[in-house]
């Protein structure tokens, strides 16, 4: 039996193409070096899972991964919700515990440092990732708020009233700017052109984009922009960048969070050319706290989400999630997933063995293992996996013990980072800030200049000649009245009427 499983699985492991290796097969709990299990580069853009409970060594997985891909010149971007994955830049040192496993497994081991860059979308430290409001386009950040079509057409209307003046639109200020204008100041000329537009629609509009301010979007949005062809740089080695976007303070912000994920990888798919069948991918794209990309979406972003994961692969990149159950990537995502890594789950409830079980049925069926047994015996750095071969044709899952990554497991001292930052190529330019005039000041003159005009004009209507005084005086009015009532007496004498001339008396 152990003989007819090594021979399955270096049948099924083996690719003529370049790979990476993960570890070593594993038969009734047994290391078998021997059956090298790897993943080939080919169907790497094919998507992925690394999911297990918390200390099971997903982190791990995912920094070995990512190093051996930089190492084949493939650029990754790995998303750092805990902060714990900016040791990669730097060579680990060798322990008792790394000889013991490289030994067991016969691969050599060095400590290499990596080709890193630090991304930021906060105050932390690092290379800023910025984009317009206008970069995102009406009909993604209809989605991104939760908008229903009546709303969506506003939001329409508000580009196209930006595009028709010149308005820039920059940040989430510029944006409120004009829905405040096109129901006050402008409402007139809004109207003439397009329509009347519903106060109640644009309160919604604005309440939700406060909610996003509040979820600390506001930084997000400006410029510079940040171009995402900076992901695919190489070093001089041939090297693709690791770029390692440090997201510790957005963890508790998930509706920012999914709007930043959604909004990034529109925008690599709208950047990238179709590339068709590559001997390896462009970019490969690791979410780390995947359930934070879900747990807050709406619908409408989780359909945009779905079609983005469905089309981009066709661009030559590939996205994996990181998340403590598969239960946490909605099933239509997870199907689009070819490799799969799965590392131990825990049975403490009936809702655990529950999520054991249906994880247990992601994999093909096999004769070597009870899945839904072994997946709660895992140790620390073992997996269940399996992938598409070059074929696209699912290999065995196979129980592996996982190789030891050959950087610093470990994060960086704020020391090493600010001296990683200040090595960057690219950190001055894109941190460099700037404030062009946009629709915000624009309008905010505009309303200033027309409110001035306005009073100038009352100001003029308001003020009397000395004639007007005059003729408004108490008195001119008396001697108006009795001129014309003197006028009027001698009229009426002239036709023949008379006037009764007596007076009434105080006595």
């Amino acid at each position: 039996m152990k003989y007819q499983f090594l021979a399955s699985i270096q049948e099924a492991y083996s690719f003529k193409g370049d790979s990476i290796v993960l570890g070593g097969s594993m038969f009734e709990k047994q290391l078998i070096p021997e059956g090298v299990i790897r993943l080939p580069l080919k169907t790497m853009n094919r998507h992925g899972l690394i999911a297990g409970a918390t200390g099971t060594g997903k982190t791990k997985t995912l920094q070995l991964i990512a190093e051996q891909l930089s190492e084949k010149g493939v650029p990754t971007v790995l998303l750092d919700i805990k902060g714990d994955l900016s040791g990669i830049a730097l060579a680990g040192v060798e322990n008792d515990k790394i000889k013991d496993r490289q030994s067991s497994l016969k691969i050599p081991w060095e400590g290499r440092s990596n080709f890193v860059e630090l991304l930021t979308i906060s105050d932390q430290q690092g290379t800023r990732l910025r984009a317009t409001v206008s970069e995102f386009g009406p009909v993604l950040l209809a989605k991104i708020l939760g908008l229903n079509d009546t709303q969506e057409s506003v939001i329409s209307l508000v580009f196209k009233y930006a595009d028709d003046h010149g308005l820039l639109l920059l940040d989430l200020e510029d944006l409120k700017s004009v829905l405040q204008y096109i129901t006050n100041a402008g409402k007139e000329e809004v109207q003439k052109n397009f329509g009347s537009v519903s106060p109640a629609s644009v309160g919604t509009i604005f309440r939700k984009v406060i909610e996003l301010e509040q979820q600390g979007a506001a930084p997000f949005f400006g410029e510079r922009s940040f171009d995402v062809r900076e992901l695919v740089r190489f070093n001089d080695k041939g090297h693709g960048v690791i770029s390692i976007l440090r997201a510790v303070d957005i963890q508790d912000k998930p509706k920012f969070f999914s709007t930043f994920m959604l909004q990034l990888l529109a925008e690599i798919y709208a950047q990238f050319k179709e590339a068709g069948d590559l001997d390896k991918p462009k970019l490969c794209f690791f979410i780390d706290e995947a359930h934070l990309v879900f747990e807050e979406a709406n619908p409408a972003l989780l359909n945009q989400l779905e079609t983005i994961i469905k089309l981009i692969r066709s661009k030559g990149i590939g996205i994996y999630f990181i998340t403590q159950n598969p239960i946490d990537v909605p099933d239509s995502i997870l199907a689009q997933l070819g490799l799969k890594i799965q590392h131990a789950l825990r049975a403490f409830t009936a809702k655990d063995r529950k999520a054991i079980k249906l994880a247990s049925e992601n994999y093909p069926e096999t004769d070597y293992y009870d899945i839904s047994t072994l997946i709660t015996e895992l140790g620390i750095g073992e997996a269940l996996v399996t992938a598409l071969n070059e074929k696209g044709i699912p290999t065995p899952v196979v129980h592996t013990l996982l190789r030891a990554p050959q950087s610093r497991m470990d994060i960086l001292s704020e020391e090493e980072i600010k001296d990683l930052v200040s090595d960057s190529e690219i950190a001055e330019f894109y941190n460099e800030e700037m404030n062009r005039e946009s629709a915000s000041e624009v309008l905010k003159e505009r309303i200033e200049s027309e409110d001035q005009n306005s009073e100038d004009a009352n100001t003029k209507k308001t003020e009397k000649t000395t004639l007007e005084k005059v003729m408004d005086s108490t008195i001119t009015k008396q001697v108006g009245r009795t001129v014309a009532r003197e006028l009027t007496r001698g009229l009426l004498g002239i036709l023949g009427i008379k006037t009764s001339s007596r007076r009434k008396s105080w006595f």
